[in-house]
């Protein structure tokens, strides 16, 4: 079942929206060059919210060349958003600083596509 576009899901529903969308965000992945996908956060415990939260990806994506990087992150980020009906925040591994964050993501996070 995916979602209708701008449909939230319930609360319960994410992680099954999740893993039925599996073929569509490999898909999705292979198009815009993501080499890894995790998902992190809220979406994988009890605390997710369909009035307020999003879904949180930490995201690789392959070399590309200068002026291509950010056409795939905010395309990849639109179509995401697209597919689940819920705001997308991306974070790139090695954008993270904090050393708290860092390790909250670490514990929570679920691989979702690998090249």
């Amino acid at each position: 079942m995916v979602p209708k576009p701008n449909a939230r899901p319930e609360p319960r529903e994410v992680q099954s929206v999740l893993a039925e969308s599996r073929a569509e965000v490999e898909k999705l992945c292979r198009k815009f060059h993501v080499r890894r996908l995790e998902i992190f956060g809220s979406a994988l415990g009890k605390s997710f919210d369909c009035a307020t939260s999003d879904l949180d990806f930490l995201v690789e994506f392959e070399s590309l060349p200068a002026g291509e990087y950010s056409t795939a992150f905010f395309a990849f980020k639109e179509a995401m958003e697209r597919l689940f009906g819920l705001p997308v925040d991306l974070v790139i591994p090695s954008a993270i600083r904090n050393p708290y964050f860092r390790q909250s993501v670490e514990q929570s996070k679920a691989l979702l596509y690998a090249a």
